[in-house]
């Protein structure tokens, strides 16, 4: 759980400078950042300078989540949202670059005592359009208070810090279900820890007008617990019972605003603005209830378990509302931190879906947690409706837009093979989705430019599977074929590389034309670009222009196996011998193989490579610069044991698969991904957290694949 109140060490020494902005004075410091006063020396301009602290690092996902925000707050622009300038990270501690706000805080005024209806009409309209316009955008504040409303020098109101509390939500979690806000302004769905949408915030506006009109929040208890069992379980309480002299529709516009049912409240932050406005103007405000297309909501049932789950989180109408059913999510919670603290971290627990096979095509329904020795079992998501039941209404759907599709390195998903299937994640690891069931061994995973599609090869045969339908297609079969060890298709989609039977193919990439292709004669036509049989190729990559290919030659000398990555210039598509242009490791640099596994290339001039140490391919890392023809080892992790690394789409992370080995045989596979201009720089780094035995194969050959960002 995640409240304002918990306490982070930050150092006490005001810094001279964080990165390029000198810092003036300290302006602030809170349990989650401290704010500076500084310098932007590019525009001789005074900014506002929040640092967060450097144990968020820790967090496995923290940098995912603080780039994707960072890009989502940066693009908020509105005349009442504080304007980001910049985001950046020194030495380890990420920070944000803001509008430099010189009238202050709501909170600080509110110290002065109440506002008056005017006044509170007046903040209120600035701040609903700014909500509604974020909102629009799938952007939810989460931790809306008058600390985070800030007024210029001219007395008008913004808000700040979009995004921080989700930043910080996987700090400290519950169960799976982040509780994130702050106690005297949380909505009851925050809570309760079940999903949220802009109307969470609009309940917290809710709180703010109240405390502006009363000068008091509307709960206060002892202890940050109880006031968040308060929101969840006590009635509204009457504004006018604090302030009479207000008039008696104010009392309604605050209930409904607070409403414990999302639904009962108002839908936007424009119409509680409008609301208020029609009070100050001596007109009776029009409260009916309005709701999106309150009807059948039955297609949005179809999809994910995670889709699912948000649906069900949908409250209970306030009219029917149990407080029984309230009442021990909040006592639990209570004996939680009673054992462990006031801040603490969980487990977030993961929606896996399980594919079935229905003829060629699957379909994903939500299962149960695997272990390491039993096989998944399926887990009801609903109970079923009798044929002859009358159907119930439905709540009606969430007003949350859909959000902004996480993107890091260029890329929004990631393909990787577990236990001889084929799965996808979302870039900080949720979300993952098996799309395979046949549990045949896979290998060379690629993303086409469809980007709904992974090509793959599953024994001698070439594959797809569509990752929306779960579809398996094979294109083609190599029968009578002893190898088939590489498929791969250009950057821009209109070629394929082939090795079959160690022989290397370029050709027009065509799915139709290769179903047509059993034989090796096949691939061989007139607009084959390529056939390369001077050495006995097994792996291919692209160069990011499609001019250039590497490829994995295997070799032998004497009775040893002796690998060499081998740049091809085939820009002559039809040339016999393609030009040579650079070979290693060679005499290049010193290398732990000989045999190289596998092997990436960032397209331009980097490449990574690892040795065979153990366990069937896991060995040493090594980066070849193919422009100062230097190849050096990395041990980001311990200098053993790597396999399976990958460069993101924009050659800025890598992606590798990891065994410790000084913990024995088995030691467990995870997944890093990994900033390559730190790569070297030594510190430490945290795994995507996927469950634990989640790769039961102490072998297993991971061969991430990243999709491209649209």
């Amino acid at each position: 759980m995640l409240f304002t109140y918990c306490v982070v060490i930050l150092d006490s020494m005001t810094p001279e400078k964080i990165g390029q902005y000198t810092i003036i004075r300290e302006l602030g410091r809170g349990g989650m950042a401290t704010v500076y006063l500084a310098m932007d020396p590019r525009f001789d301009r005074e900014v506002a300078i929040k640092i967060l602290p450097r144990e968020f690092l820790h967090d496995p996902q923290f940098r995912v989540r603080f780039e994707r925000e960072a890009r989502t707050i940066a693009a908020l622009e509105h005349a009442a949202i504080v304007p980001v300038y910049d985001v950046g990270e020194d030495e380890g501690q990420p920070y944000y670059v803001m509008r430099y706000m010189t009238g202050g805080s709501l909170s600080d005024r509110l110290k002065k005592g109440p506002f008056s209806l005017e006044q509170a009409a007046k903040v209120m309209q600035r701040l609903a359009s700014a909500l509604d316009e974020a909102h629009a955008k799938g952007i939810v504040h989460r931790d809306l208070k008058p600390a985070n409303i800030l007024f210029d020098k001219g007395g008008e109101p913004y808000i700040s810090d979009f995004g921080i509390a989700k930043l910080t939500q996987s700090q400290t979690n519950v169960t799976g279900s982040a509780i994130v806000g702050t106690p005297s302004y949380i909505s009851p769905e925050q809570a309760q820890g079940t999903a949220v949408d802009g109307r969470a915030d609009i309940y917290a506006l809710g709180t703010i007008l109240f405390e502006m009109l009363s000068g008091r929040t509307p709960y206060e208890a002892d202890t940050p617990m109880g006031l968040v069992v308060k929101h969840i379980t006590e009635p509204v309480p009457h504004i006018l019972d604090f302030n009479p002299n207000l008039p008696v529709a104010m009392d309604d516009i605050i209930k409904k605003a607070m409403a414990k049912d999302r639904e009962e409240r108002f839908q936007t932050a424009g119409m509680l603005s409008k609301a208020l406005d029609a009070v100050v103007a001596g007109k009776t405000p029009d409260l009916e209830t309005t709701l999106a297309n309150k009807t059948t909501i039955a297609k949005t049932r179809i999809g994910t378990a995670k889709t699912m789950a948000a649906q069900a989180a949908v409250s209970v109408p306030a009219k029917k509302f149990n407080l029984a059913l309230v009442w021990l999510p909040a006592l639990i919670l209570i004996v939680g931190l009673g054992l462990v603290g006031m801040v603490f971290a969980g487990n977030k627990l993961l929606p896996f879906i399980k594919a079935e096979p229905t003829g060629t095509s699957t379909q994903p329904t939500a299962f149960a947690q695997p272990s390491a020795t039993e096989k998944p079992t399926l887990a009801p998501t609903a109970p079923p409706v009798p044929a002859t039941e009358a159907p119930t209404e439905a709540p009606s759907p969430t007003l949350e837009p859909t959000p902004a599709v996480l993107t890091l390195g260029g890329a929004d998903q990631i393909a990787f093979i577990a236990n001889n299937e084929i799965w996808t994640m979302n870039m900080d690891g949720s979300d993952p989705v098996r799309l395979t069931v046949d549990r045949r061994e896979k290998s060379d995973l690629q993303w086409l430019p469809d980007r709904k599609t992974i090509l793959y090869i599953s024994g001698k045969c070439i594959n797809t599977v569509e990752i929306e339908k779960g579809i398996v297609n094979t294109i083609t079969c190599f029968e009578a074929a002893e190898y088939l060890d590489a498929v791969r298709v250009s950057p821009d989609g209109t070629q394929v590389a082939i090795s079959l039977n160690r022989e290397l193919f370029i050709l027009p990439f065509d799915l139709a034309r290769l179903s047509t292709a059993r034989i090796r004669s096949d691939l061989v036509k007139k607009d084959t670009c390529l056939v390369y049989t001077s050495h006995a190729v097994e792996e291919v990559r692209w160069a990011a222009d499609g001019r250039r290919i590497a490829i994995i030659l295997r070799g032998v000398s004497g009775n040893k196996r002796v690998d060499l990555v081998r740049i091809l210039d085939i820009s002559r598509c039809m040339d016999a011998e393609p030009a040579l242009e650079d070979e290693f490791p060679g005499q290049r640099f010193d290398f732990s193989g000989p045999e190289i596994p596998d092997f990436d290339w960032d397209g331009n001039l980097l490449f990574l490579m690892n040795s065979d140490k153990r366990n069937g391919g896991f060995g040493y890392l090594y980066t070849y610069n193919t422009e100062t023809h230097k190849g050096i080892p990395l041990t980001p992790l311990g200098s053993c044991c790597y396999r399976d690394v990958r460069w993101s789409p924009d050659g800025r992370y890598v992606l590798v698969t990891f065994q410790d080995a000084t913990l024995g045989a088995a030691a467990p596979i995870q997944l890093y991904l990994i900033p390559y201009g730190i790569i070297a720089a030594g510190g430490s780094f945290d795994p995507i957290p996927l469950p634990p035995d989640f790769f039961r194969n102490p072998r297993e050959r991971t061969q991430p694949a990243f999709r491209p960002s649209p």
